[in-house]
C-alpha cells in the first residue's frame, strides 16, 4: 500500500492529522501539500493526486478540502479514479468493498480529526469484495470511455 495525500488551504489541518495517522499506521505515503494556509486552487491538488493514482504510482489517494465536494468532483474527472466523498466509516467501507474506490475525499468543515482518522482507517483497511461488484466497477470503467 502506498498513499498520496493532499489538500487545499481549507483542509490543511485535517490533512496534517491524517498524515500523522498514516505515520502511526506505518503506511508508505507522500504528502504533496500545501504547506501553508495561503489560498490555493483545489483542482490543482486534486488533479495531482488523481493522476498519480490513475498512473498506478500509488494504490490510494486522500484529498481534503473544506467540504470534500470540490476535490471529489475534480478527482472523478480522471480516468481510472473512483473517488468517494465519505462522512462516515460505513461509507468508507462500502466505497472500498463495493466500488473499489481508490481516492478518499474528506471535508475538514464536515468531519473532525477523530472522525476523519476513523474514516481513513476504514477506507485503508477494507478490501474490494469483487464478485458481483466487479461487474459494476467494470461498467464504471466503460462509462469513462464513453465520455
Amino acid at each position: 500500500m502506498k498513499v498520496i495525500i493532499a489538500s487545499d488551504h481549507a483542509g490543511l489541518e485535517l490533512r496534517q492529522e491524517l498524515v500523522a495517522a498514516l505515520k502511526e499506521r506505518g503506511a508508505a505515503h507522500d504528502d504533496v501539500g500545501p504547506v501553508t494556509r495561503d489560498s490555493v486552487d483545489y483542482p490543482d491538488f486534486a488533479s495531482r493526486v488523481a493522476r498519480a493514482v490513475a498512473a498506478g504510482e500509488y494504490t490510494h489517494g486522500v484529498l481534503v478540502c473544506g467540504t470534500g465536494i470540490g476535490m471529489s468532483i475534480v478527482a472523478n474527472k480522471h480516468k481510472g479514479v473512483r473517488a468517494a466523498l465519505c462522512t462516515t466509516e460505513f461509507e468508507a467501507r462500502m466505497a472500498r468493498a463495493h466500488n473499489d474506490a481508490n481516492v478518499l475525499c474528506l471535508g475538514q468543515r464536515v468531519v473532525g480529526a477523530g472522525v476523519g482518522r476513523a474514516i481513513l482507517e476504514a477506507f485503508l483497511s477494507t478490501a474490494f469484495e469483487g464478485g458481483r461488484h466487479e461487474r459494476r466497477v467494470q461498467k464504471i470503467r466503460e462509462a469513462e470511455s464513453q465520455g
